[in-house]
């Protein structure tokens, strides 16, 4: 059952988050090369808050690696599984957003350190934002939003 605002019925705020509002926590993927996936992510603008092994009778089984981004705390969870599987990324998977302050300046940044754009920087429709897309070192998709307004 599906309980509406104000039935009387909602659960206490406990976590302080507003009555009858989801709060987004974080989207989470698996990784083959934390060292690499981490340059990628760091070089995005993304920071390193923490990391959590998880341990499963006694053996080390994942570590969990946390991202910050501006005012956003561990919106990102990448999980690395230690026993070396790989991952096919899947046909659903589409990609994650992240806003940039000039497109052009953080892809000439990104190029620096190797990271080259799927093609050159578009527009969906005219007028509107200008995107690229880049891949982090296990091939998935992260679009970069131009938000400087040009």
């Amino acid at each position: 059952m599906i309980r509406g605002a104000g039935s009387g019925a909602e659960p206490p705020n406990v976590h302080g988050y507003d009555r009858g509002i989801a709060r987004y926590l974080h989207t989470m993927y698996r990784i083959t090369d934390p060292e690499k996936s981490r340059a990628f992510y760091e070089a995005l603008g993304f920071t390193f808050a923490r990391d959590m092994d998880i341990v499963r009778d006694g053996e080390l089984e994942a570590t969990n690696y946390f991202f910050s981004i501006g005012g956003q705390e561990s919106v990102l969870e990448l999980t690395y599984n230690h026993d070396g599987r790989a991952y096919d990324l899947g046909t659903g998977y589409g990609h994650i957003a992240v806003g940039v302050d000039g497109l052009d300046g953080t892809l000439a940044r990104l190029a620096e350190q190797g990271i080259e754009p799927e093609r050159p920087p578009y527009q969906v429709r005219e007028g509107g934002s200008f995107i690229a897309f880049v891949r982090d070192p296990d091939g998935y998709r992260v679009e970069l939003i131009d938000r400087s307004g040009k």
